[in-house]
């Protein structure tokens, strides 16, 4: 398995996802009808497929390892960029949890919220993503010995593993296609 090709492809799913959290927005700046039940569904995949599953790869098998061989550099890109974009949007996400409550509950200024953080959201993993595939993924890939991409390669094998007898990647994509459906056609 190929695991830098593996998170490449989870991301074009997260990005998926960002469309539909935009298109979501949109319809409540435009005053639309909108099921807010839907955005704990969003949050759902943000928290198990975005973070857990596609950010806990990254950070348990291969940014620790681009630190621990590649030095400085890659102390800096990892721990003061991509590790500190991991926390932030964990904020954005707690935040607008936070947000669809309250409308729920008929706080009807708390919209603004949800559109702010849901849109820092967006805007943050997109930029996120996009520094990841050009620039990460390929100094890992130019850096870390043969050896070093095979253990993470098994690694990420065995998580796979795991994630398929719990049918994680199935469900969060059928998740994606039905909110899609509803929120991009």
């Amino acid at each position: 398995m190929d695991s830098i090709g593996l998170m490449i492809e989870e991301h074009k799913n997260i990005k998926r996802m960002l469309k539909v959290i935009r298109k979501y927005c949109y319809r409540i700046l435009k005053g639309m009808d909108i099921e807010y039940e839907d955005f704990f569904r969003i949050i759902d995949f943000i928290k198990n497929y975005a973070d857990a599953h596609h950010h806990g790869k990254e950070e348990k098998m291969l940014f620790n390892r681009m630190v621990d061989e590649l030095g400085p550099a890659a102390d800096k890109l990892v721990t003061h960029g991509m590790l500190v974009e991991h926390d932030l949007g964990r904020l954005y996400t707690m935040q607008l949890g936070d947000a669809v409550a309250k409308v729920i509950a008929g706080d009807d200024e708390a919209k603004l919220d949800i559109i702010g953080n849901a849109i820092g959201y967006a805007d943050l993993l997109s930029r996120h993503i996009d520094k990841e595939d050009r620039v990460v993924y390929e100094y890992a890939r130019n850096n870390l010995t043969e050896r070093t991409l095979e253990e993470i390669n098994t690694q990420c094998n065995t998580f796979e593993e795991k994630a398929r007898a719990y049918k994680i990647q199935e469900k969060y994509i059928n998740l994606l296609d039905k909110l899609e459906a509803k929120y991009t056609s």
